[in-house]
């Protein structure tokens, strides 16, 4: 006799009361689903996801303390097995390939159905990954470019790790870059980490000296 599936377990880190309120009353109402935790930041996400161990995730990206992309990173290194179904209003490319990097397995915009969020959990927890059509066509553009051109995703830096990048050759610490880009010191943090991981160096120097030397920045 086969054994009936525990329920996926769930926490929702997301900076807005209503729609973590929102979110937690849809989930609650399926049978298949426990929302285990809410977490109203990164940070506190980290936290909660240390002391709760949940199956799956659902991360929103912009948030104070610090952002879903390095928070996601954090508690991976800590919790591998876990999940991650990244929940926003934003869809630009930076976001969506910083969060695929850092390991999201999905990528939902806030304003999808009831029945897409539950499909996107479902799907998931059965160990697939879930993306609306119009990311997925995207991501699959991004990879075809890289291909085309020879490189690698780890090789291609967002639009805002340039700007990051630049300020850094410029000698600006993190929180001069922060305030420049009128951006918090932990995103900045968030896409120093990404830049080294991407360019395969450990400090800053190495960062600006390879840069140069790919022709990715000039000084």
């Amino acid at each position: 006799m086969s054994q009936e599936k525990a329920p996926t377990r769930i926490l929702i880190v997301d900076d807005h009361t209503m729609v973590r309120d929102g979110l937690s009353s849809m989930l609650q109402r399926q049978p298949d689903f426990e929302v285990v935790g809410e977490a109203s930041n990164g940070k506190e996400g980290v936290e909660q996801a240390e002391r709760l161990r949940p199956d799956l995730i659902l991360m929103d990206l912009r948030m104070p303390e610090m952002d879903g992309v390095e928070a996601m990173r954090k508690i991976r290194l800590h919790q591998p097995e876990v999940d991650f179904l990244v929940l926003t209003t934003f869809d630009t490319d930076e976001y969506i390939f910083d969060a695929v990097e850092v390991g999201a397995k999905g990528f939902l915009l806030k304003d999808t159905s009831r029945d897409e969020l539950f499909n996107a959990v479902r799907t998931i927890s059965n160990g697939n990954s879930y993306f609306q059509p119009d990311i997925a066509s995207r991501l699959a553009d991004q990879f075809a470019v890289l291909r085309k051109g020879g490189g690698h995703v780890t090789d291609a830096l967002s639009e805002r790790e340039r700007e990051v990048l630049n300020l850094i050759a410029q000698g600006k610490a993190n929180k001069e870059v922060a305030s420049e880009l009128s951006l918090s010191e932990s995103t900045v943090k968030s896409h120093v980490s990404n830049i080294f991981s991407k360019l395969g160096v450990n400090d800053r120097t190495g960062a600006v000296t390879t840069a140069i030397q790919k022709g990715i920045i000039k000084i």
